[in-house]
């Protein structure tokens, strides 16, 4: 043991205060020890850097659009082994919302939850069945608001106990000590998400695991819930179960705007498939990880995982996934810059590529991604740029040749929802958009279209208002 590498019983003194707080909080043993994990990282000096020397692009990835539908009775059968989960522990606060994010109306008035609930019962009623599965990760805060909604619009899915599954949360650490931090103002700034990493924790701990295994389903598809296009496609699932494979991350190809995020690549030392995210990577080494050229493939968050392997392999790990840590460095009151500097200890789903001997990965087109992360996404999302398939996939339109519209709202004035809504009172036409950037206030009317790039500058203070019709190129006011 080198002398700057801390023995384990003063890992274990140190963590002590930690497990502690854990269990008074009623914390189950799994999400313990996989703190107690990242916290060793921790103490031990891992940055989680992962330097470009040290891995190798990935490509020649299989294509999800080559592949052949099972036929009608084989894609019945493997429904009845799988198990849908949604990530829905996120309220949307970087777009002012106090809600799950899940609940923003989408088209019309329904929302995102609600199109989720309709493709599960699209699927039962052609499997005849109560297959396949469905399951909500939700977080303390977004629990109560989905339950409510899911029982008043779509009671036949069941209660909460049939298909909630519920995040854990994981103590902010004192950057200075590296002890639990406190503040008595307000304990719950005390506590921090874990990261959707915690989906494997979150499984064993509440016994799901056993009890999907018991019940005879095998395999999980995971996706955000805010990923419409991210619908369980019977054709993947085949390849899936074929494959053999332990684990598999469905990626699509980087454009400029996803080029910040996490890519797929290939450590040198084993040969194994990794997730880099831009926490990740080392300032030197920036230009090579926006490079969407060398790093062509983006996470979509949307994963196939062999509920049997899952289960080998927390057992071979003392109970954890040993994922690589993100150490994001905050103060414990995030509104409050003068607080105590901490980190929160967060990881990622998709980093258990690396955790699997024989995972792999395959392409899909931007119709499986569609995720709301702003209100840009938003806007777009809602507009005639995407359509809604009759199986309620929301997916972008086909003429668009898998390229979303890029739009740069006034951050000023449309970053929260109720901003968007009072700039954008009716979602214009952005099928033949490329691109649009809006500065300054705005009133959109009903039947406005615009096309190829739009650029709109109102030097004023006053609400400019768009009338219907046809808008592209420059347009300046004041």
């Amino acid at each position: 043991m080198s002398p700057s590498t801390p023995s384990p019983e003063s890992i274990e003194a140190a963590f002590t205060p930690f497990r502690q707080r854990m269990l008074a909080a009623g914390l189950s043993d799994s999400a313990i020890r996989a703190f107690r994990g990242s916290y060793t990282a921790l103490q031990a000096g891992e940055t989680g850097m992962i330097p470009e020397a040290t891995i190798a692009a990935a490509k020649d990835l299989p294509c999800a659009e080559a592949l052949t539908p099972p036929d009608d009775l084989r894609a019945a059968e493997l429904f009845k082994q799988t198990v849908l989960i949604k990530l829905n522990g996120g309220l949307g606060t970087g777009m002012g919302l106090e809600k799950a994010k899940s609940l923003l109306p989408v088209r019309g008035e329904d929302t995102f939850l609600d199109l989720i609930a309709r493709q599960i019962l699209r699927l039962r009623g052609q499997t005849g069945g109560e297959v396949p599965l469905f399951m909500l990760m939700n977080s303390f805060s977004t629990s109560q608001d989905t339950a409510e909604h899911l029982q008043s619009r779509f009671p036949q899915l069941g209660g909460r106990e049939t298909w909630e599954l519920m995040q854990n949360k994981v103590p902010k650490v004192l950057a200075a000590s590296l002890e639990p931090a406190e503040w008595p103002a307000n304990p719950d700034q005390e506590w921090c998400p874990p990261g959707h990493g915690d989906i494997y924790a979150c499984l064993a701990g509440s016994c799901w695991l056993e009890r999907l295994l018991n019940s005879g389903v095998r395999y999980a598809f995971v996706s955000n819930s805010d990923n419409l296009g991210a619908t369980l496609d019977p054709s993947i699932l085949a390849w899936f179960v074929d494959s053999g494979m332990p684990f598999a991350m469905e990626v699509t190809r980087r454009t400029e705007s996803d080029k910040k995020g996490g890519h797929l690549a290939v450590r040198l030392r084993d040969g194994r498939f990794l997730l880099r995210e831009s926490a990740q990577c080392p300032k030197d080494d920036e230009a090579h990880f926006q490079n969407i050229d060398l790093h062509r493939y983006f996470n979509t968050n949307n994963l196939w995982i062999d509920l049997q392997a899952l289960k080998a392999a927390l057992v071979a790990n003392d109970g954890l996934i040993p994922l690589p840590p993100i150490m994001n460095k905050k103060t414990v009151d995030p509104r409050d810059a003068q607080s105590p500097a901490v980190i929160q200890v967060e990881t990622a789903m998709g980093a258990a590529i690396e955790c699997f001997e024989g995972a792999g990965a395959i392409e899909v087109s931007r119709i499986r991604f569609a995720p709301v992360k702003t209100t840009s996404d938003l806007l777009s999302v809602r507009s005639d740029a995407y359509e809604l398939t009759e199986d309620f996939c929301l997916r972008l339109h086909p003429s668009r040749k898998g390229q979303p519209p890029h739009l740069h709202l006034d951050q000023k004035l449309c970053k929260l929802v109720d901003g968007l809504e009072e700039n954008f009172p009716h979602t214009p036409s952005l099928l033949h958009c490329h691109s649009l950037l809006v500065h300054g206030p705005v009133e959109c009317a009903a039947d406005v279209i615009f096309k190829g790039d739009v650029v709109i500058h109102n030097h004023t203070q006053s609400r400019v208002r768009l009338k219907s019709g046809v808008h592209e190129g420059q347009i300046s006011i004041g």
